[in-house]
């Protein structure tokens, strides 16, 4: 497995740059020099982006409260979830989960009778 997949599949862990270069037989350097040049990202970029593509997810299609939806990404603390997700989108995630909601009630509908 590839340190992507990793990520991917296991967002709402702990993970850390240490661990990930352990886990791929390889060193931290080597894995920052990677995301350097295939992705031009870092880690920890990467990680941010994936939790917050799933938070959005959350948020827009399950019933869940700001801090379970926290949780589920992988966050310990709201607050820094909640950060982390404003800096990510733009809006607070309360607000983001309002602003599609009200762009769902505005949408046509299709399928009419």
């Amino acid at each position: 497995r590839d340190a992507v997949a990793i990520v991917r599949d296991e967002y709402a862990h702990e993970l850390s740059l240490d661990d990930m270069a352990h886990r791929l037989a390889s060193s931290r350097r080597q894995l920052q020099r990677a995301y350097s040049e295939i992705g031009a990202t870092t880690f920890r970029r990467h990680l941010t982006a994936v939790r917050m593509q799933r938070a959005a997810e959350l948020l827009t299609a399950e019933p869940l409260t700001v801090r379970e939806v926290a949780h589920r990404v992988g966050y310990r603390q709201p607050a820094q979830f909640a950060k982390a997700f404003r800096r990510h989108h733009g809006a607070a995630p309360s607000r983001f989960r309002a602003a599609r909601d009200a762009s769902d009630l505005d949408a046509p509908r299709t399928g009419a009778r």
